[in-house]
């Protein structure tokens, strides 16, 4: 079985992320705080708890090299912690939104990191040593609605966002006096922040979960429409594909490889697309293992658990049959992130986490038909 380990940490997780050497994990319970756990003797133990936010954390990124950790919430705030003898310490962020804040990443270089907003913006924030503060830079009048999903380019200059108005957008983020030109970032140095490079109008419904290659020649993210998008060679005469699923809307995507995507969503069971040798992406198969029932068992079971939601009885709620199909996660996966020490070319390991309150680690070494794609 793909999935190695399974843990529940909360009823509810909202998002996740892990400490650079992966023996701590920061996670939001649902709710206005950051639980931190750290793992001792193949147990987790809850080792600090980050109270500064009012509502929701929507966001948390630690970063690799610095190991700092960035949070956002829908009170609009942002803080960065540093850890200290007395624990992890804040320091504010000015986004200057009128809007929940919904997502957030750090850059590859991590001088700046970039939230996603209900305000229709996106804020690239750096750090002013004289004051001591993170401020942003705006990103302004290009979306029509909320930012779902931001990734970074592995140039440190490209941002692909997604929004709730079905576009996927590409921007400039150079900012004079804290981007230096290198020859990593080819014509991106010259151009201006917040300029538009492509918009993407494959998806006519919310779109969500972005993310770009370990190359970061290829850029994949999802529709709410079942639908996932790969596009090569991002600019003027970019070329996309689309693939439809059967299934239920995915939410988030992960590349661990250039040819192989995972994707996670409403299914509560991955699913692992492939590119072959001409480029063309295709579902390969979900990547956890279920007993499935017969149809028709399948099909009674389902209609004694309406039946029973109807008329409010127990008696006639999910049969064996059903219990039986359930796999890692019982609910929405929102969240999925490569488990490794450094960014690299290509992942085996990776960790999921969703509204079951529930954290999955995956492995796909023993996953013989996958390896050929990573």
């Amino acid at each position: 079985m793909a999935a190695t380990s399974v843990h529940k940490f909360a009823q509810c997780i909202s998002c996740h992320a892990w400490s650079p050497d992966l023996s701590m994990i920061a996670f939001c319970p649902n709710n206005s705080e950051v639980h931190i756990y750290k793992l001792s003797e193949d147990k987790w133990e809850k080792v600090h708890v980050l109270q500064k936010h009012d509502q929701i954390v929507s966001g948390i990124d630690w970063s690799y090299r610095s190991n700092k950790i960035v949070t956002v919430s829908h009170d609009r705030n942002s803080y960065v912690w540093n850890q200290e003898a007395t624990g992890w310490v804040p320091t504010l962020v000015i986004l200057r939104l009128n809007r929940a804040a919904l997502c957030v990443q750090w850059s590859p270089k991590e001088n700046k990191f970039a939230v996603g907003s209900g305000a229709k913006t996106v804020c690239i924030c750096y750090y002013e040593q004289e004051n001591n503060w993170w401020v942003s830079k705006l990103i302004r009048k290009r979306h029509d609605s909320s930012v779902t999903s931001i990734a970074w380019h592995p140039n440190n200059v490209l941002l692909a966002t997604t929004s709730t108005d079905g576009k996927c957008r590409v921007f400039s983020t150079f900012i004079k006096g804290v981007d230096a030109k290198d020859s990593a970032m080819g014509n991106s140095a010259d151009t201006k922040f917040g300029e538009q490079i492509v918009q993407l109008d494959l998806c006519f419904c919310w779109a969500f979960g972005v993310r770009w290659s370990p190359s970061g020649n290829t850029l994949a993210y999802v529709g709410h429409n079942s639908m996932i998008y790969f596009v090569d060679e991002v600019g003027p005469s970019a070329a996309a594909q689309s693939v439809a699923i059967r299934d239920l809307p995915l939410r988030d995507v992960l590349f661990l490889s250039e040819r192989m995507v995972v994707g996670v969503g409403f299914d509560c069971n991955p699913m692992v697309f492939v590119a072959d040798e001409s480029g063309l992406w295709s579902f390969l198969r979900f990547l956890d293992e279920r007993k499935s029932a017969s149809s028709s068992a399948k099909y009674g079971s389902q209609f004694s658990e309406a039946f029973g939601k109807f008329y409010g009885q127990s008696k006639f709620s999910a049969s064996n049959n059903v219990e039986q199909s359930r796999g890692a996660h019982d609910n929405c996966i929102n969240c999925i992130l490569p488990l490794a020490k450094q960014r690299k070319s290509s992942v085996t390991r990776f960790t999921t986490s969703g509204l079951d309150g529930k954290i999955v680690t995956w492995d796909l070494q023993k996953q013989e038909d996958l390896l050929d794609y990573l």
